[in-house]
């Protein structure tokens, strides 16, 4: 017959190898979780700093798209903490301005996060006063170092201006806006879509460029403004000259 004291002390000796073991994982796992937590916080981005330079603010949005196609994206600047420090007031790096197009989320595209850009958005990337104005706020008053007029691949506003015809409501204003940028695409080798979509960016930046407060930032070295393309199908962005 078992002794049932011996059971007793090899039951509690199992429970305790079995407690030690539970420990054990639990502090592996612990560990585990505080060096992913490290490797998260080492991949958030340094504050940008008061004297970026214009070069520098396009290399870190451009950086950020190259990290979203490449899917290593370190989605920065998204935490409830980040959304607190920014609450009180912002310093965004970059201004954008983005056709509406619901696939083109712009803060995703560019890995960015709370306070990182300052977006304007438009069907057709079409610059208006309102447009202009944001813009200058963003850049002469924020501090935005760099200015995007980021179009995209199969724009509906673009297409339509190139198709023409009567439009309800207030459409047919974005399509008007569109129109002088389509005056000179005749005969060029390509994509015609594609052709009008670049040349509606183009125009778009030679808009703002008009604007004084603007064209005083460039002058001085402290603004630079480009045009994008986004791609669709891959999600990178093409600069364009």
């Amino acid at each position: 017959m078992e002794n049932p004291i011996r059971s007793i002390q090899i039951s509690r000796r199992n429970l305790l190898k079995f407690g030690a073991a539970a420990l054990g994982a639990s502090a592996v796992t612990a560990t585990l979780s505080s060096v992913r937590a490290s490797k998260v916080q080492a991949n958030q981005p340094s504050e940008v700093s008061a004297d970026l330079s214009p070069d520098d603010a396009l290399n870190l949005l451009m950086e950020g798209n190259q990290r979203f196609v490449s899917e290593k994206r370190i989605n920065p600047h998204q935490s409830f903490n980040r959304m607190a420090e920014v609450a009180e007031t912002q310093t965004p790096f970059a201004a954008l301005l983005s056709c509406a197009d619901s696939r083109v989320p712009v803060e995703i595209v560019f890995d960015q996060g709370f306070g990182d850009l300052f977006v304007v958005r438009q069907a057709g990337n079409v610059v208006t006063p309102e447009e202009t104005g944001s813009l200058e706020f963003g850049t002469a008053i924020l501090g935005a170092k760099v200015v995007m007029v980021l179009g995209h691949e199969r724009c509906g506003a673009v297409s339509a201006a190139i198709k023409g015809g009567e439009f309800p409501g207030q459409i047919g204003s974005l399509v008007a806006a569109i129109t002088p940028a389509l005056a000179n695409l005749e005969g060029q080798n390509g994509d015609p879509l594609e052709n009008a979509i670049k040349a509606n960016v183009s125009w778009e930046v030679n808009q703002l460029k008009k604007s004084p407060v603007i064209s005083e930032l460039i002058a001085a070295g402290k603004l630079t403004i480009v045009g994008g393309y986004y791609d669709l199908d891959t999600g990178e962005v093409q600069l364009l000259s």
